[in-house]
């Protein structure tokens, strides 16, 4: 059994979403693991991750705003959380409401995602952050 860890740093540009597919791919498919399991995992609390379509580039604007609309900022009669501005507790929801954490099979040396999937950063934060994602694979 083997076992490899990287971490790896994504520079945002605020609220959206980050494709960071090929990072991920370079660090899974270029070991000696041909099957096993990436267990990818955001440090951070208004931040998240998602698999999701990368073939058309509405889905990310329409599911961010979907995401406006449920999990709006600044309202302050329906947070007391806002220590870091009016996005602040609705980062924290978003983070709730999607994943920190994702988990992908690798078959024969590669990710086992589908024709249209890529994996991405969720950055809930309006400013542009620097987020930690930890990989961690596991596999023969």
């Amino acid at each position: 059994m083997h076992q490899h860890l990287r971490r790896l740093e994504v520079a945002t540009r605020g609220r959206g979403l980050v494709d960071v597919t090929d990072a991920i791919r370079s660090f899974a498919e270029a070991g000696t693991v041909a099957t096993g399991l990436l267990t990818i995992w955001c440090r951070h609390t208004s931040a998240s991750l998602l698999v999701q379509e990368n073939a058309s580039p509405e889905v990310l604007r329409d599911l961010e705003d979907f995401f406006a609309r449920l999990v709006p900022d600044g309202d302050k009669t329906r947070y007391r959380h806002a220590l870091e501005g009016p996005d602040d507790m609705p980062a924290h929801i978003r983070s709730a409401l999607t994943q920190t954490q994702l988990s992908i099979p690798l078959d024969r040396g590669r990710l086992v995602l589908g024709t249209w999937q890529g994996i991405y950063l969720y950055e809930h934060r309006t400013s542009p952050h620097r987020r930690e994602l930890v990989l961690h694979l596991l596999g023969e």
